[in-house]
């Protein structure tokens, strides 16, 4: 078997395109490294904050590799509050023993923002020998106990929707809570299943994170601004505006953020490679940014990059 070098897997994943997974892009090579990398099912726990839980729904409707594959054969996903069989202090005496006998040896992943506003109570997640568990001790705890951390999502990342002003419950991401450890940003709204199974993958092959951007996330799934190869680009450079939902034309004045909007949507599109933002007709709203989405606003509408045509 040929192993893959870095700069071979992040060119794959970087290339891969719509209609073409990303697990079918890497190759057999890659998918026997990969369960070589393993073989020791690595521990996982997931935990859910301030969120909708639509980036576990962007994850389970992963078709290739299908979600049962990866949860039964390549990672050993003991915590999720959605799929998990065990409740309540049964579940949570499972975290206790993931903390205490695998420190620096399991991978965390955070969805949802970090409420820290009254010490944190405004999101709790259980219960623990009599002590209430607010979610940010939790993301405290297990996330500067784990060998890294994935924060899946924008809000994860950076806050997204819940830490929107006027941000009541003071929501934070995940990298302001933990210090210790490293922590992988995973943006969109949702997250896309591909950046996080390749992210996921890319840790096991080899053991280290890979090159992050200067928001922490991983540069090959965010390369450059969508608008560097938008579809509607040629209308941009003609001077050709859309102005009502529908007409032909740059997005721009409907609102469109990809002139911000680092992420490769265009290529790797959404809900197994069939359609992405702009392919539908809509501006895109820069959900993979941390200016989301306060500083993305007004979604549909002028904003403060009109008038770039000239």
């Amino acid at each position: 078997m040929r192993s893959i070098s870095r700069r071979e897997f992040i060119k794959l994943c970087a290339g891969s395109a719509a209609g073409l997974s990303l697990m079918s892009a890497l190759g057999p090579q890659i998918t026997e490294s990969l369960a070589w990398a393993a073989e020791g099912k690595p521990t996982v726990v997931w935990l859910q904050g301030a969120a909708c839980t639509g980036c576990s729904v962007s994850l389970l409707n992963s078709v290739e590799p299908a979600i049962e594959k990866v949860l039964l054969d390549v990672i050993s996903l003991r915590y999720h509050p959605n799929i998990m069989a065990s409740a309540g202090h049964v579940a949570f005496e499972q975290l206790e023993e993931i903390v205490n006998k695998e420190k620096d040896n399991f991978f965390l992943v955070v969805e949802g923002g970090v409420p820290t506003g009254a010490e944190g109570h405004y999101c709790t997640i259980g219960e623990l020998k009599g002590k209430e568990i607010t979610f940010a001790e939790a993301v405290a705890t297990l996330g500067n106990a784990a060998k890294a951390v994935i924060a899946a999502g924008s809000c994860a990342s950076f806050g997204g929707i819940p830490g929107a002003t006027p941000n009541p419950t003071s929501v934070v991401g995940v990298d302001q809570i933990v210090t210790k450890k490293p922590v992988i940003n995973i943006g969109n709204c949702p997250m896309h299943p591909d950046h996080f199974l390749g992210t996921v993958v890319y840790v096991l092959q080899y053991g280290d994170i890979p090159e992050l951007d200067r928001f922490k996330r991983p540069k090959m799934f965010y390369p450059e601004p969508i608008h560097e190869t938008c579809p509607r680009r040629p209308y941009f450079d003609a001077g050709q505006f859309a102005e009502t939902v529908g007409d032909e034309g740059c997005l721009a004045h409907l609102g469109c953020k990809g002139f911000i909007a680092y992420s490769d949507c265009q290529k790797r599109k959404w809900n197994n490679g069939r359609n992405w933002c702009i392919g539908a007709g809509a501006p895109c709203l820069g959900c993979s940014e941390p200016y989301f989405p306060d500083d993305c606003s007004p979604f549909y509408g002028l904003w403060p990059l009109k008038g770039m045509e000239g």
